[in-house]
């Protein structure tokens, strides 16, 4: 299970040593409910959401405000951007630069 590999990867590398895993859930649009675990470390910070069973892996991006992840590509890819306790699932279509608000979420 991808989790499985997840918790390997935590405490596998001497640089992740102190990292720190963390559990919530929202509650979305549609009656969605999101399960994300923020990992964070000296050197990472990601977010591994599970959204209407699939499983997405995002690495923290750079925000004006709250906390964004993303994939570090310029292509086309999920972006989970939280601020408080509310937080919105975006669709980044890398060809035309825009982002596509998927869900939007409160904390459960």
């Amino acid at each position: 299970m991808k989790v499985a590999a997840l918790a390997l990867l935590c405490g596998a590398a001497p640089a992740l040593a102190e990292t720190q895993a963390s559990n919530v859930r929202y509650q979305c649009d549609r009656d969605v409910t999101v399960p994300v675990v923020y990992v964070n470390g000296d050197d990472l910070s990601l977010a591994v959401l599970v959204v209407e069973g699939s499983q997405i892996l995002l690495y923290s991006e750079p925000a004006a405000s709250g906390a964004r992840y993303g994939w570090p590509s310029d292509g086309s890819n999920y972006v989970w951007w939280t601020k408080g306790d509310e937080a919105t699932l975006y669709w980044k279509d890398g060809a035309a630069g825009t982002e596509t608000p998927l869900l939007s979420c409160k904390l459960a």
